[in-house]
């Protein structure tokens, strides 16, 4: 159940109730693609740097270790240790962007796995199933995820099916958690928002899927191609016309100025690779704006990667060390950024949440941005 505290325009502070805890929104979700943060993060370390949701991939699980496996072993959470909640997408992203060869019917889509090439079929019944099995906290609808630029005609016939398959996804998972053997029985649902950059697409699907009643709306295909002016115009439109009673996930976004941008507009959940990703390679988030560790101008530097930061890396290690680390190929390195960057997010989450309760929001917004690019320290190529 999902509880609006209270508002500031259209920015939201939120407290979402699920099977497996209560998450504080605007929350970003730390993404554990195959039930892991990349870069030697655990389940322990997740929750020293402020993590309330781990989301994991549909797809991904399918195929290796298997999602029959992970129902075997108790679950995803007692897989991987993790007691609070776990979001897990779809796998229709996956299925649009990884397979080079796909064929979609109304049954669903028939493609090739990235790893072996072997032929797999995935459609909204066997999408809820996989999740079923691994009994995430919530369950993402299957949907088509539209390539930008798309034709409208394309995008109409796509829309329609997508909205067809959550009343598929929506029957399934009813059906599943409805079974004895079930191991997550309160699992929730999240549709899709879909519709290119057409704002009357968008506003006609979001109204249309509002009428389903489900546990909280995604809005999807964003952060795809488009300009970041093109995606906060299709927000400015689209979120109004979603339930306001229910939670509100801007899929795949994004950087920090994307989340205090759309937090302004009414989301309540993020995700995004980004910033274990950028860790990984030892570009690393700071109140100044982004640097990157491997730069020689940190050979001798003393400080932190970032003054006043109560992160596991800040509170041991300086630039100087980590760059060191980079250099000699030591996978210290990169865990220590990945939980830099992941305590970051959930840091700028934490002092939205606090900016929100004080009715102090917007000028939050602003000093950080502008603190972000005033402040910014120069990134050496």
């Amino acid at each position: 159940m999902y509880t609006l505290l209270k508002t500031e325009k259209r920015a939201r502070r939120g407290r979402f109730e699920t099977p497996h805890g209560t998450i504080e929104t605007p929350v970003f979700m730390n993404v554990g693609t195959l039930a892991v943060i990349k870069g030697a993060v655990s389940s322990m370390d997740l929750k020293e740097i402020g993590c309330q949701v781990e989301l994991s991939n549909t797809y991904h699980l399918h195929l290796r270790p298997g999602d029959k496996l992970v129902r075997k072993m108790g679950g995803i959470h007692k897989f991987m240790n993790w007691d609070r909640p776990i979001l897990t997408d779809s796998g229709g992203f996956q299925v649009f962007s990884l397979a080079k060869i796909r064929k979609i019917k109304e049954d669903g889509v028939t493609f090739n796995s990235h790893i072996d090439g072997s032929s797999i079929f995935m459609g909204p019944e066997e999408s809820m199933r996989i999740q079923s099995n691994l009994a995430s906290t919530i369950a993402m609808a299957f949907d088509e995820c539209i390539e930008l630029p798309a034709e409208r005609q394309y995008v109409e016939k796509s829309v329609e099916r997508t909205t067809r398959w959550l009343v598929r996804s929506k029957n399934e998972l009813d059906r599943l958690n409805a079974k004895e053997d079930t191991i997550n029985k309160k699992q929730m649902l999240f549709g899709i928002n879909q519709g290119g950059t057409y704002e009357d697409i968008r506003i006609a699907h979001a109204k249309e899927i509002s009428k389903m009643d489900l546990d909280g709306y995604a809005i999807g295909g964003l952060a795809v191609g488009e300009t970041h002016e093109e995606m906060y115009r299709i927000l400015d439109v689209v979120v109004p016309h979603l339930p306001q009673d229910k939670p509100i996930y801007l899929m795949g976004v994004g950087t920090p100025e994307n989340i205090l941008e759309s937090v302004e507009r009414g989301v309540d959940f993020f995700d995004c690779v980004l910033p274990a990703r950028n860790g990984r390679h030892g570009h690393v988030f700071t109140s100044r704006g982004k640097i990157n560790l491997n730069n020689k101008r940190f050979e001798m530097d003393e400080k932190p990667i970032d003054e006043g930061c109560e992160c596991p890396a800040c509170k041991h290690y300086t630039r100087s060390y980590i760059r060191h680390l980079f250099k000699a190929k030591e996978m210290l390195a990169l865990r220590l950024c990945v939980l830099h960057n992941l305590y970051f997010y959930n840091k700028l989450m934490e002092d939205i949440r606090k900016a929100l309760d004080e009715d102090r929001f917007h000028e939050f917004k602003e000093n950080k941005l502008s603190e972000w690019s005033r402040g910014q320290e120069p990134v050496e190529k």
